[in-house]
C-alpha cells in the first residue's frame, strides 16, 4: 500500500523537472489520489489510491497522520464512490474490471466497513444474504443498481440509498429506501411517480422532491411534505423547463431550483412549497450554473458557479459563514478553481481540492477554528505545473453571426505565431461542452509543441436550452461550421500555420474530425477519429442509446428522421470526399459507438483508396481506462502526426 501524501515524492518530482520534455507516461498514468474525505467528527481522513492498477480505499487516523486500514476486494473488484455513514463508517461501492472498458462496472452492490477495517459487510446487491439457519433479520437480495441518496452522518444506524430495478423496463420507477448500515436490512420509504425519478432530501433526511423526465426530455417535478405519503405535482405559472432541484432552506418550507425558461441559460429560483410563489435570484447572461454550493450542515444553497470561460461565483447570501468561507479560500490559492469536497459534521475542518488549467489539482484540510491550510497531497505529483501550458478563453464570431466561445491552449515557451494546430471537438454533442480544466490530452500535445483549439459550438451544454437546441439536426453543417471557422479565425491571426492543421476528437468529436475534413477537404493535413460514430442511420440500429425507448426519442430529435439528410451528415456514405490521411481508434467492446461504427468508416475509406491507419483495442470500450494502454494511444496519435504536422 501506497504511504498517504509527500513520502518520497521529491525523486519523482526532481525527475519530472530534470527533463526538457515531460515524460508521455506522466499524462497517461490516472491520479494517485482521489476522493478525499473527512469523517463526520474529524478524527479520520479516507482516499482512494491505486494498488496493482486497482481503487484502494485508505484511511488515516487524523491526529497522528498515520495509516490505520486499507481495503482492496479480490480479482476484479475494486473500490468506487464512497460516503462516511456514521463518525467511524463508510459504505462503498464495488465495482468490477471487465477488460479494457472505459470505466469499471457497477452493478449496485454497496458494502459497509469501519475505519479500523472491522465490520465489513455486504449491504446492498443481488447477492443478499440467506435466512436460513439464522432468527436475525439479515439482508436479502435486491435486484436493481443502487446508490447512496443520503448518508444521514446524524444518525449512526441509518442511510438512505435510491434504487433502479431489473426490470423488463429498461427505464423503470426508481425506489428509495431506508438501510441498515451494520445488518443491510432495509424497508421502503417511497417510490418516483414517474420513471427515472431522481430525489432530494431535506436536512432532516426526509425525500421530499423529485424530478422525473418523459421519453422527450421534458421535466417533472413533484413534492410532498415531510410526513405525507402521496407526491403533489408541482404546477407552476411560469413555463419553466429542464428542471433541478439543489436543496432546502433552513425552514424547509422552500426549495431552490434552476430551471430554463425560454431557451434562456438556466436561472436560479427559490420556491415556496406552500405559496407556490417562485422568487428569481440569480440568472447570468451567458451560460447556466455549473455547480451550486450546498452548505453541508443544512443542506440549504449559498453559493453559484459558473463557467462563461474562467470560473466565476455568485453568492446567494453574502454574508452566510460559508459564502465568506469559501471567498477566503478562493483568495488564499489563486489562479485555482476551488472545491470543497468534505467537512466535519461541524462544519469546522474541510477538505479542500484546488486545481486549475495547469494544475491536476491538490488536496489541503482547512481549519476554520484556527484558520490555518494544512497541505495534504497532490493528486498527480509528477505533473510540474510550471511546465504545463496554460489554456486561454477566447471568443469567436461564427459565419452566420453567433458568438462561439472556446479555449485555446498554446505550447509553454513558444510565441503564438505559424503554430502546428490540433483541433478537437468534443464529444456529445448536446450537453457536454469544454471547460478551464486539466486535461492530460491537451497538455500531451501542447507539450510536444503543437497548439490545441477547443470549440464549444451550437448545440454544446451549459450555454442555455436555445444555444444547444441550434444543434439540433445540424450535426453534418452548422456545428462543423463553427468548428472550422474558429480554426480559420486562428490562421486570421497568425496564431497558426495553415499548412500544419489536424483535427482529432472522441466520440461525437469523432464525428467531427472526419466530417470537418469532408467539409473543409483544403484546411485540415489529417484527421484522427477516436471511439466515433461516422454513420448516422447505424445509430438507430446498434448501440445502447438506441436499446431506450427515451434514447430513440432523443436521436429522433437530434437528428432527425430523413434518411437521406443523415446519409448526407455521414462520414462513411462521403468518405470519397476525403484528401487527407485518416487514423481510426476504436474499442471492440464499445456499446455506445459500436464496433460496427468502424468497420463502416473503414471500408468507405478502403473504397474511396483514403490513406488510413486503423487502431483497433479489441477489449476496450468508450474511451481508455487503464494508463498502459492510454499510453499506447498517445504514441499511436503522436507518430500519425509526425509528418502531416512537420513535427
Amino acid at each position: 500500500m501506497k504511504k498517504f501524501l509527500i513520502l518520497a515524492v521529491g525523486l519523482l518530482a526532481t525527475q519530472a523537472l530534470a527533463k526538457s520534455v515531460v515524460p508521455l507516461e506522466h499524462f497517461s498514468k490516472g491520479s494517485e489520489f482521489s476522493d478525499v474525505q473527512i469523517s463526520p467528527n474529524g478524527e479520520y481522513l479516507s482516499f482512494i489510491t491505486k494498488r496493482e492498477g486497482k481503487n484502494t480505499l485508505g484511511f488515516l487516523q487524523l491526529d497522528k497522520f498515520k495509516l490505520l486500514h486499507a481495503v482492496r476486494f479480490d480479482d476484479n473488484a475494486q473500490i468506487g464512490r464512497y460516503e462516511w455513514v456514521n463518525d467511524n463508517r463508510v459504505v462503498l461501492e464495488k465495482q468490477y474490471i471487465r477488460g479494457w472498458k472505459d470505466h469499471p462496472e457497477y452493478h449496485g452492490e454497496l458494502f459497509g466497513v469501519n475505519a479500523d477495517g472491522s465490520r465489513g459487510k455486504y449491504l446492498v446487491g443481488y447477492q443478499g444474504e440467506g435466512q436460513t439457519g439464522s432468527r436475525l433479520r439479515k439482508a436479502t437480495p435486491l435486484y436493481g443498481t443502487s446508490y447512496i441518496l443520503d448518508p444521514l452522518v446524524n444518525d449512526e444506524d441509518k442511510m438512505l440509498i435510491v434504487t433502479y430495478p431489473w426490470s423488463g423496463s429498461k427505464e423503470p420507477v426508481t425506489r428509495v429506501y431506508e438501510v441498515n448500515v451494520h445488518t443491510g436490512v432495509r424497508r421502503k420509504v417511497t417510490a418516483s411517480p414517474r420513471k427515472m425519478g431522481s430525489f432530494l432530501t431535506d436536512h432532516h433526511g426526509e425525500v421530499r422532491a423529485v424530478v422525473t423526465q418523459d421519453d422527450d426530455g421534458y421535466s417533472s417535478v413533484y413534492t410532498r411534505t415531510a410526513k405525507q405519503s402521496d407526491w403533489v405535482e408541482l404546477k407552476l405559472a411560469d413555463e419553466l423547463d429542464d428542471f433541478w432541484m439543489h436543496g432546502f432552506d433552513k425552514t424547509g418550507k422552500s426549495v431552490y431550483l434552476s430551471a430554463s425558461k425560454n431557451g434562456e441559460p438556466k436561472a436560479f429560483y427559490q420556491l415556496n412549497l406552500e405559496s407556490k410563489a417562485l422568487t428569481h435570484i440569480f440568472q447570468d447572461k451567458e451560460v447556466d450554473p455549473t455547480k451550486v454550493w450546498v452548505d453541508p450542515l443544512d443542506k440549504s444553497p449559498f453559493a453559484i458557479e459558473l463557467d462563461p470561460g474562467y470560473p466565476t461565483y455568485a453568492f446567494i447570501d453574502d454574508n452566510a459563514n460559508w459564502s465568506q468561507r469559501l471567498k477566503s479560500l478562493v483568495a488564499s490559492i489563486p489562479g485555482n478553481q476551488i472545491r470543497i469536497v468534505s467537512s466535519t459534521r461541524d462544519g469546522e475542518q474541510v477538505v479542500v481540492f484546488a486545481s486549475s488549467d495547469t494544475n491536476p489539482g491538490d488536496y489541503y484540510l482547512y481549519n476554520s477554528k484556527e484558520n490555518k491550510m494544512r497541505y495534504l497531497a497532490s493528486a498527480r505529483q509528477w505533473i510540474a505545473p510550471a511546465k504545463m501550458s496554460n489554456m486561454e478563453a477566447i471568443a469567436f464570431t461564427s459565419r452566420d453571426g453567433l458568438t462561439i466561445n472556446g479555449y485555446l491552449t498554446t505550447p509553454l515557451g513558444k510565441e503564438k505565431k505559424n503554430l502546428p494546430l490540433i483541433v478537437m471537438p468534443h464529444g456529445g454533442p448536446h450537453g457536454p461542452r469544454d471547460f478551464w480544466q486539466f486535461d492530460p490530452e491537451v497538455q500531451m500535445l501542447a507539450s510536444r509543441g503543437i497548439a490545441v483549439l477547443q470549440v464549444n459550438f451550437r448545440g454544446s451544454g451549459g450555454y442555455g436550452e436555445a444555444f444547444e437546441r441550434l444543434g439540433y439536426q445540424k450535426w453534418g453543417k452548422e456545428i462543423q461550421y463553427d468548428i472550422i471557422d474558429g480554426t480559420k479565425d486562428l490562421i486570421a491571426k497568425g496564431i497558426v500555420d495553415d499548412k500544419r492543421i489536424c483535427i482529432m476528437g472522441a466520440s461525437f468529436g469523432g464525428y467531427s474530425a472526419l466530417q470537418s475534413a469532408i467539409l473543409e477537404p483544403d484546411l485540415f493535413q489529417c484527421a484522427v477519429g477516436v471511439v466515433g460514430v461516422y454513420d448516422l442511420p447505424l445509430m438507430f440500429e446498434e448501440g445502447d442509446v438506441a436499446q431506450r425507448s427515451s434514447g430513440v426519442a432523443y436521436l429522433e430529435r437530434v437528428l432527425g428522421t430523413d434518411e437521406k439528410q443523415l446519409k448526407a451528415f455521414s462520414p462513411s456514405y462521403n468518405a470519397d470526399k476525403l484528401k487527407v490521411p485518416v487514423l481510426i481508434v476504436h474499442g471492440g467492446e464499445d456499446q455506445r459507438a459500436p464496433i460496427e461504427q468502424a468497420e463502416s468508416i473503414i471500408d468507405a475509406l478502403k473504397e474511396a483508396k483514403v490513406p488510413h491507419q486503423y487502431y483497433l483495442l479489441e477489449d476496450e470500450g468508450h474511451g481508455f481506462y487503464k494508463p498502459e494502454h492510454r499510453l499506447k494511444y498517445y504514441q499511436k496519435v503522436l507518430a500519425f502526426l509526425e509528418q502531416p504536422l512537420k513535427l
